[in-house]
């Protein structure tokens, strides 16, 4: 298994916007440094919670100062973008990383995002796809051609000797392409993974709400004769590590951890209304309705908060309960009132959690049983 951060970027509204990204950088210093692998940062245009209208911007700078860690923005909200655009800025990221860049991609959820844009869900997954044609067949096919969508016009010219058709990425045929699902036990996202072969990302708090993906990507897989691995699967959990378990419960109940679900996603998640998700989400069992879903009881049941055996149990255990997963992507919070809290996480998350879950591959249905039965 290997460590990650997902990065919303997640600041309090008062925290001014270059203080947020100075911290964004630090955060992902420290993640250089104890060995996680990977680093995701979100689009989003609307959301005082989450201010970061472009991902680029940060992990350009993050390449200039990391050695190790691979980036990606986590994701591009196609709607947005045109894609001849994203494909020179994903290339050029690509070069001037050494080849350290993902691509992440979504089709946008955020209602005040698609009004702006003036879009819906129902168009931005439509876009979605027919951007993703575009950008795939400009990696890969190297003749001249023209396409004509719905949505988006794009050509590919000949070479004439003074220009050049576009850049293409360092990574061949491109990066490694990935996308997240969240509120759905059938994400849509996630089984078109599935059927594209891109690594799917469950964003989700609940175990067996998160075991249910599987499901969705295998059924992807099938519309195209392929076989997922789990050890592609990443996902995202709220993690805080201390040296003890009341210090780890005070600094995310009491800390960023807590005042980020309070203030903003359980108020964000109430307003679902038209069916249980919201609850499913959240709830560990039965017989649990919204307003018992607290901060507290986030920390209780969902979080892999603790020290770090405690910890370490909990990964094992959410491991064995949704059947195997290759990577542990962290939310971030922005601890830059308290950064002693959050780096010395990073540390015994990498230096003393990390090396004891390593074995855990995700495509081992024994690990999955030995697991099970160690709890």
């Amino acid at each position: 298994m290997e460590l990650g951060l997902f990065l919303m970027p997640s600041h309090p509204p008062e925290r001014d916007l270059r203080e947020g990204h100075e911290w964004d950088l630090q955060t992902l210093r420290w993640a250089d440094d104890y060995g996680f692998k990977e680093a995701w940062i979100g689009e989003h245009h609307t959301c005082k919670w989450e201010p970061n209208p472009a991902p680029d911007l940060l992990i350009a700078q993050a390449l200039m100062q990391t050695k190790r860690l691979r980036f990606a923005p986590g994701g591009y909200i196609l709607a947005y973008h045109h894609p001849v655009d994203l494909v020179h800025r994903i290339s050029f990221l690509d070069h001037i990383s050494g080849g350290r860049i993902n691509m992440g991609v979504a089709a946008g959820a955020l209602p005040m995002d698609q009004y702006m844009f003036g879009t819906s869900n129902e168009i931005n997954r439509a876009m979605l796809r027919e951007s993703l044609d575009i950008m795939l067949r400009l990696f890969t096919d190297p003749n001249p051609f023209e396409v004509k969508g719905k949505y988006f016009t794009a050509q590919h010219p000949a070479a004439n000797g003074i220009h050049y058709p576009h850049l293409k990425p360092l990574q061949k045929p491109h990066p490694p392409i990935a996308m997240a699902g969240a509120f759905s036990t059938k994400s849509e996202s996630l089984a078109l993974c599935g059927e594209r072969g891109f690594r799917p990302i469950s964003l989700n708090m609940a175990s067996h709400f998160t075991a249910q993906h599987w499901a969705s990507i295998e059924a992807g897989a099938r519309k195209s004769g392929r076989t997922p691995q789990r050890s592609e699967w990443a996902i995202v959990r709220d993690v805080l590590v201390a040296d003890t378990d009341e210090l780890a419960w005070q600094y995310a109940v009491q800390g960023a951890m807590g005042r980020m679900f309070r203030e903003y996603f359980l108020p964000l998640m109430s307003t679902i209304k038209t069916d249980r998700t919201a609850i499913e989400y959240f709830a560990a069992s039965s017989g649990v309705d919204i307003p018992q879903i607290t901060t507290e009881y986030c920390a209780e049941h969902n979080w892999l908060i603790g020290s770090p055996q405690t910890v370490l149990k909990k990964i094992e255990q959410m491991y064995a309960e949704v059947g195997g997963f290759g990577t542990l992507l962290l939310h971030a919070f922005d601890y830059a009132d308290a950064p002693e809290q959050w780096r010395r996480s990073l540390e015994l998350l990498g230096t003393e959690v990390l090396p004891r879950i390593a074995h855990l591959t995700g495509d081992d249905p024994q690990q999955v049983l030995q697991t099970v039965a160690a709890e």
